[in-house]
């Protein structure tokens, strides 16, 4: 199957590329000597640029009837935007091209994971056979780019992006496009299905699940680096929370079974409670880079159940554009808040502080879990009674 080992290249290379934004963006800002606040400031507006930049390039993509080339378009612009970026100073420069970024390669990580979901349907693998290989390329380009950086200098990181962008682009020439749907799309659909209550409950628990988690890919680099970390440990952190993922990816078909979504999701809450709390009260940053080994259980675990759910009950000819919703809350809406909130946590009360409270949003999300799990058991039973 030359076109899954195509695809698995690209998520090596793509996940890579991305790592160098996620990872070491708030890391370069720092660098420039952007404060905590206004780093939470520049990373919430690019969030909620995302906001309206994913169902944008989302609806494209279903119109179009191609996520490949929506890819292509949204991936070359990005190169071009964060090129420029790594080798900017200026506050004002900074905030325009974080929101170049935002609104280009923000929207390719939804439909990178539908264009995933989709092929391995086609071609009967599993999804996390194909994003396996992300998270292998996110963590050894963690660890190599935090190294690397730590020899030839922060202000050339720029360098480091370029070469990850080329191979990138490259391999995205020759994976396969996604299979689409042939039923007309529809406007009343997507409606009913954004004011279902099932749909309103399960983005609920979206949103209060991402927040800590887009709070912590803004700021565990800043925090490393607070405790005393140099560059190369905040890519090990990063290196040892994306190993984790793979192990995970591998093992997940295994437990992940049609209808369990919502306990697995209780069960990837209540772990994001613990690993956030356990970063509060340590001082240690070689413990918070050991604490970063829960990464595997918590985001896998979470993202994957919220995908297999968001397909079991959205539309066929709406799923990039739901992808999209999904990746909206769990990128976009979470990382406004997130961010905003957690720049001025941090620059008033410190890094534990900020854990501290990220440990109990996340332990909102595990009692509103509970909630949905019990409610779903309910009305498994009345259906059965009726039956």
């Amino acid at each position: 199957m030359i076109a899954i080992q195509a695809l698995r290249a690209y998520n090596l290379f793509y996940f890579s590329l991305l790592s160098v934004f996620i990872s070491f963006l708030p890391v370069y800002l720092s660098y420039r000597a952007v404060s905590p606040s206004d780093i939470g400031l520049l990373v919430g507006i690019g969030s909620f640029i995302g906001i309206l930049s994913q169902p944008f390039w989302g609806m494209i993509s279903d119109r179009r009837k191609t996520i490949k080339k929506v890819i292509l378009l949204t991936l070359g612009l990005s190169l071009l935007v964060g090129f420029v970026l790594f080798q900017s100073s200026e506050l004002w420069l900074l905030f325009l091209l974080v929101g170049g970024m935002y609104f280009f390669m923000l929207p390719t990580d939804p439909l990178t994971e539908s264009l995933n979901y989709r092929v391995a349907e086609q071609y009967g693998i599993h999804f996390g056979s194909v994003r396996t290989f992300g998270a292998i390329g996110f963590a050894s380009a963690s660890l190599i780019i935090g190294f690397t950086v730590d020899q030839i200098g922060m202000d050339r990181l720029y360098w480091v992006f370029a070469v990850y962008g080329v191979l990138t682009y490259l391999m995205c020439l020759v994976i396969p496009d996604a299979p689409v749907s042939s039923k007309r799309l529809s406007a009343a659909d997507l409606r009913r299905f954004l004011t279902y209550p099932a749909t309103l409950r399960f983005f609920l628990l979206i949103l209060l699940a991402a927040i800590p988690h887009r709070t912590n890919d803004s700021f565990l680099g800043v925090y490393v680096q607070s405790l005393g970390g140099s560059t190369g440990l905040i890519g090990l952190a990063w290196f040892v929370a994306a190993t984790s993922e793979i192990a995970f990816f591998a093992l997940l078909p295994r437990f992940l079974r049609t209808g369990r979504e919502i306990k697995m999701i209780a069960l990837a809450s209540a772990i994001y409670v613990i690993r956030y709390a356990l970063c509060a009260v340590v001082s240690d940053p070689m413990l918070v880079i050991a604490i970063q080994l829960m990464h595997g259980i918590t985001f896998v675990t979470f993202y994957t159940a919220s995908i297999q759910y968001l397909y079991r009950i959205i539309p066929e000819e709406w799923k990039a554009t739901g992808q999209t919703v999904l990746a909206v809350i769990f990128f976009g809406i979470s990382g406004i808040i997130g961010s905003f909130a957690g720049g001025w946590v941090f620059q008033e009360w410190g890094g534990a502080a900020l854990y501290l409270m990220m440990a109990g949003i996340a332990l909102l999300a595990f009692l509103y879990s509970i909630l949905m799990w019990k409610r779903e058991e309910r009305e498994a039973e009345t259906l059965a009674g009726e039956a």
